[in-house]
This record gives C-alpha cells, sequence and structure tokens, in this order.
C-alpha cells in the first residue's frame, strides 16, 4: 500500500472507533497484530477487552488525530481522546468528569491491515482526571 492509504487506513480506524462500528474496525486489523504498549504487549482479543473496558466506562469516549505521518509500511499519529467517566473504570467509582487523553502510536501496516503497533497512553492524567491519583 502506498502512504496515502496507509494514512487513509489509520482515519478509517478511528472514523469507525467514534461511530462504534468496533466490528467492521477489527476487519482492519491483522488477527494476529501485537500491539506493543506500556504494560507489555497485547493480542488483538487483548485489545478488544481494552476497548470494551474503555467504551463502558466512559461511553462518549471519541478520538481526534491530532498529527499523522507516515513513511515506508509505518504511520505515525497523535491521537487525543475525550469523554465522560460514566462508568466504573480500573476501580474507580463514576465520577461525571469529562476527560482528555492524548496519546501517541506508531501503526505498521501489512496487506492492507495493521499488522503491529507501539502505544504510548497518558494513563497518568486520565487517572487524574477522575480523581484516582491526586494532581500535583
Amino acid at each position: 500500500m502506498s502512504i496515502k492509504e496507509n494514512k487513509a487506513l489509520i482515519r478509517r480506524i478511528f472514523d469507525l472507533y467514534n461511530q462504534r462500528e468496533l466490528d467492521a474496525l477489527y476487519k482492519l486489523i491483522a488477527p494476529e497484530a501485537v500491539l506493543h504498549a506500556s504494560r507489555g504487549d497485547m493480542s488483538m482479543e487483548q485489545s478488544k477487552q481494552i476497548d470494551a473496558m474503555f467504551f463502558t466506562s466512559f461511553p462518549d469516549f471519541t478520538a481526534t488525530i491530532k498529527v499523522m505521518v507516515a513513511e515506508g509500511d509505518k504511520v505515525a499519529f497523535q491521537v487525543t481522546w475525550r469523554g465522560t467517566h460514566k462508568g466504573e473504570f480500573m476501580g474507580v467509582a463514576p465520577t461525571g468528569n469529562k476527560v482528555e487523553m492524548t496519546n501517541t502510536d506508531i501503526f505498521r501496516i501489512a496487506a492492507g491491515k495493521v499488522a503491529e503497533g507501539w502505544a504510548t497512553m497518558d494513563e497518568l492524567r486520565l487517572m487524574q482526571q477522575i480523581g484516582a491519583i491526586p494532581n500535583q
């Protein structure tokens, strides 16, 4: 795929996230894909569980891509997630707080699907916004 097509794939993935069309979204990710995250490597099935947790805790979560660059088979992007804490999250009861979290990711594309990813998530900021960790 071209760089332009790779970037369009990432945009499509986040459009599907925002529309909650997760079955269509998961078809754009290779079943054997691995996400390398701060908590360790995750399979596609584990990533689906994380998505379910976030959308239960923050049912109005939406993503906005802020920056995207691509080279070869990789696309790097910064995405800001916004939502409202309406369900329990990691043991924290719903607060009703509005949250915003910016993540930076790199996805490798193969055969028209996401094959591998590297992700950083601003978990500290998220946990501060729901009152689980005090702001300093």
